[in-house]
């Protein structure tokens, strides 16, 4: 491969683990989480000048939405635990150089694979789904971002182009496309040609309405938090402005989803909410389960329906496995891949299945996310950024990627209804992100290298880093 002197080495990595309590339960299919992992890095890396800089990285690890299983929870996360200390490992012998995308390329298709064979068969698990290994190995590659940004004191959104990388996005995708002529789409580009080439400030934030979310204040039970923050949807609204709620909806009860659509829209349409997406918790197998509460719902609330934005991963995470032909559900409205788009081989296989659009999510890695983005653009289908309830560091590269994405409509972002009080140190310094006001999130704090976390400034103290020799 080409090199620059701008191309870094990883040098040291420090892995942490943080662990936050649930405010409310958030239900991921037939599972609840009420409390969860964060992992956080710090990693160290070294230009071919010498130059050293620090990047961070943070995601929580979700447990239930990375790996759903009816194994124990226990030993799916601590598994989860350990595959993060061994990939913190594995990159520290990994002996490559470039920028963060390439070098993130080559750890995600040469090493990734490695470390995941076998691995959970030594504990006696089933396979960890590829998904979940993502998840861990975005703490590492967000904070290599993060490191080459601040190394080179720029931006790393201004970093994404032939300046700095040695390869353009042919060469991502080399070997895999099998249309001539959208691989040479790709010849001379790179993933600043598909971004926002002026990002805005403000973005308009989705609020989650979970399957356990008490909607008006009849449906409160007694045992909701005692605190200063809302609880029932409409004080939700009420507070944060809000215009957008994401609906999620159990899968395999399509009387009671149809009757959640409607009593979600309903308090909607009275407290102007103009954009609704619904979220099925990938439980169908049967594209008809999803049209007919559509048919209904256009036929005896159009203007429900007409809010309704787009329909969230209906079906199976496992795209190989499940090739359902889902034309018929994106006729009706534009239907979004979320868990199944690992990465952008997955996004051209949901395309020729009759997927439209493609959810990204930065727990998936920063590199997977912008190799997504630009097949996706490149191919007409449009974006979202969805949330993994992010607190703390977590949430700005999310809220960063949407700004330059260009999204159909802002960010989905819960982590302040569901652990608020976690990112109190970070929202001293960045307000507008850990705080929905008018119905948007406020990026304009956001400065200086990397990411522009700040995170000089942010006073948290965290736990002993683990050690993971």
């Amino acid at each position: 491969m080409h090199s620059k002197n701008t191309d870094i080495f990883v040098k040291d990595i420090s892995l942490f683990f943080i662990p936050v309590q649930t405010r409310v339960p958030l239900k991921f299919g037939s599972e609840t989480l009420d409390h969860v992992t964060c992992a956080r890095a710090k990693v160290t890396v070294e230009d071919r000048a010498g130059n050293r800089g620090v990047g961070w990285g943070e995601t929580p690890l979700s447990v239930q939405w990375v790996w759903p299983s009816e194994s124990a929870y226990v030993d799916r996360h601590d598994a989860l635990v350990q595959f993060c200390k061994r990939l913190a490992k594995s990159l520290m012998d990994f002996n490559c150089s470039g920028h963060p995308l390439e070098l993130g390329h080559e750890f995600i298709e040469k090493q990734l694979p490695q470390l995941l064979q076998g691995f959970n068969t030594e504990r006696q698990l089933e396979e960890m789904p590829h998904l979940a290994a993502l998840v861990a190995a975005s703490v590492f590659d967000q904070a290599i971002h993060d490191a080459y940004g601040n190394v080179h004191s720029i931006d790393i959104y201004d970093t994404y182009g032939s300046d700095f990388m040695n390869r353009d996005l042919k060469w991502f995708f080399d070997g895999y496309q099998q249309n001539e002529a959208s691989f040479l789409a790709f010849k001379g580009r790179y993933p600043k040609d598909y971004l926002v080439s002026e990002p805005p400030k403000r973005l308009p934030v989705w609020h989650l309405v979970g399957g356990l979310d008490p909607l008006v204040e009849e449906e409160k039970t007694g045992n909701e938090p005692m605190d200063d923050y809302p609880v029932v949807l409409e004080d939700w609204i009420e507070r944060d402005g809000l215009a957008c709620l994401k609906i999620k909806l159990r899968g395999n009860d399509s009387k009671w989803d149809y009757e959640r659509l409607v009593k979600i829209g309903q308090i909607s349409i009275q407290h102007n909410v103009s954009s609704l997406t619904a979220d099925f918790n990938c439980t169908v197998r049967d594209p008809q389960y999803v049209n007919e509460i559509l048919d209904r719902l256009g036929k005896e609330h159009s203007e429900i329906y007409r809010r309704l934005l787009y329909v969230e991963q209906p079906f199976p995470y496992d795209l190989e496995t499940h090739r359902i032909d889902v034309t018929s559900v994106s006729q009706r409205k534009p239907l979004f891949l979320d868990e199944s788009a690992h990465d952008w081989r997955f996004v051209r296989l949901g395309k020729s299945l009759g997927w439209t659009g493609v959810a990204l999510k930065t727990c998936k890695t920063q590199t997977g996310a912008l190799l997504s983005l630009c097949w996706a653009k490149e191919n007409g289908m449009p974006l979202m950024v969805q949330d993994l309830t992010n607190p703390m560091l977590a949430q700005i590269p999310h809220v960063r990627l949407a700004a330059h994405a260009g999204t159909i409509m802002g960010v989905e972002s819960n982590g302040m209804q569901f652990y608020p009080q976690a990112s109190l140190p970070e929202q001293e310094i960045h307000p507008g992100i850990y705080q929905r006001r008018n119905g948007v999130l406020d990026l304009s704090t956001i400065a200086g290298s990397g990411f522009g976390y700040r995170v000089d400034e942010i006073e948290r103290i965290l736990p002993q880093p683990v050690d993971y020799f």
